[in-house]
């Protein structure tokens, strides 16, 4: 413990546990510890569900119809992964795909006038779909068109639109776009929570289209990925690769005190050793006087015996509720997975339903949500206040993750990563280098 270490990793969260994979492959000497016994912190997989009952304070053990309680793997964060997206180029590029398999969801739906509806993302899904009218359906057809022809390199395929000025509304104003469907466009396929985007250049909304429909043309039932036994089983993966290139590992361990000279950080006091550093990463919860809080999130797990209705009975879908539906400023997200994943038990289905607070009551908030999933057996409600760091970390050399908010996928989480790496080495995060790098180790032919 009284080494001198180039990075210390604080808590064992998915962006801390990817920032130490990296690190590690950087050549960095990483120490990486956490004060709980488990890995995953706030982004962990809870079982058996003896576990979840204790951890919710709920006074009664699960009932014998809820099966064995070590079939089940909860995640306490929901969230899929896009099939196209960062975190699965991240997966990819570092083998952890090796320690992980991944089943495909099988739907993506959204929420208009009580009902759920599936969302078309493709020409010919576009045509069949019942959320638009004959008119309606070829002028969304157009749009899709022109975002899947449009490239930010050639000005040809522009089509009259400055991506770096004209706002979203104008380009929904071009097609001639009606309000539902660019309710669902904005959230169910750029999968925006609130309406704030309109206003600003399109660039990024069509390029999250465009990752939405190239994610779904990969394996076409839906565009996310969730990994069999549960979330908890990423964060595990990227400790495994730190601990390859030589980052050590330590659980249960108790952070005492951060150590200071002269404004920036120079180690870790443990049970009365220091462990010296020139970085530190870590999870809010580790500085709190570093952070401040930047609102609410409500997440509400509930057990099912049924799939949910109207969904064709897919064993994991997402369905997204859009705040104009709901005369709401953000989304309100359900992610469903089952016994299909290995985190349930047989005929069992995990529903989890979330959104950012914005009254004081925010269970009358997701009710909504909620009426689509009864009956409902057991339900866990739990409330996270979402801190963000103060500042960027350049003169303490502290760098701190941002809470995982509402949203369905870990598309925010990665650009926390990337923001995060590019602070604490001056440089861009390189997926080409991040590969290189293993090659170096590997070898060509074990790739």
């Amino acid at each position: 413990m009284d080494e001198e270490y180039d990075v210390i990793v604080l808590g064992t969260g998915l962006t801390e546990c990817i920032l130490s994979g990296i690190m590690s492959v950087n050549g960095k000497k990483v120490l990486h510890m956490d004060r709980n016994p488990y890995y995953g912190g706030e982004s962990s997989s809870i079982t058996p569900l003896e576990e979840l009952y204790k951890r919710f304070g709920l006074p009664d053990s699960p009932p014998e119809s809820m099966g064995r309680g070590r079939d089940w793997n909860v995640d306490l964060i929901p969230k899929f992964l896009m099939a196209n997206g960062q975190l699965v180029k991240m997966l990819l590029y570092t083998e952890v795909t090796r320690y992980l398999d991944f089943k495909v969801v099988e739907g993506s739906f959204v929420y208009k006038g009580g009902k759920i509806y599936k969302v078309p993302s493709t020409e010919t899904e576009a045509l069949a779909s019942n959320l638009m009218g004959m008119f309606e359906k070829r002028r969304f057809r157009k749009f899709l068109v022109f975002v899947a022809n449009f490239d930010e390199n050639d000005p040809k395929t522009f089509e009259g639109v400055d991506p770096k000025v004209t706002t979203m509304r104008d380009v929904y104003k071009k097609f001639d776009l009606g309000q539902d469907v660019i309710d669902f466009t904005g959230h169910a396929l750029a999968l925006y929570r609130t309406d704030d985007y309109l206003d600003v250049p399109c660039l990024e909304t069509i390029n999250r289209i465009k990752l939405y429909s190239e994610s779904l043309a990969r394996y076409g039932k839906s565009p996310y990925l969730y990994p069999l036994y549960g979330l908890g089983e990423l964060p595990q993966g990227f400790a495994r690769l730190s601990a390859i290139y030589g980052g050590t590992y330590m659980l249960n361990k108790p952070v005492e005190e951060i150590v200071m000279e002269d404004g920036h950080v120079v180690g870790v006091k443990s049970e009365g050793e220091v462990a010296r550093c020139k970085q530190l990463i870590c999870d809010p919860s580790y500085i709190q006087d570093r952070v401040r809080k930047a609102g609410q999130v409500i997440r509400v797990i509930c057990i099912l015996s049924h799939p949910i209705k109207n969904t064709n009975d897919a064993n994991s879908c997402q369905i997204i509720i859009p705040q104009n539906q709901v005369n709401r400023k953000s989304d309100i997200y359900v992610c469903m997975i089952s016994y299909a994943h290995n985190v349930a038990a047989q005929g069992k289905y995990i529903a989890i339903v979330s959104t950012t607070v914005e009254t004081s009551e925010p269970e009358a908030e997701i009710e909504p949500a909620l009426e689509l999933l009864e009956p409902i057996d057991q339900k866990f409600v739990s409330l996270s206040d979402l801190y963000e760091p103060i500042d960027d970390g350049t003169e303490s050399q502290i760098f701190a993750s941002s809470a995982y908010d509402a949203t369905t996928h870990f598309e925010t989480t990665c650009n926390d990563i990337k923001d995060i790496y590019k602070r604490m080495t001056g440089s861009d995060f390189d997926f080409e280098n991040m590969k290189r790098k293993q090659n170096d180790v590997f070898g060509e032919d074990e790739q």
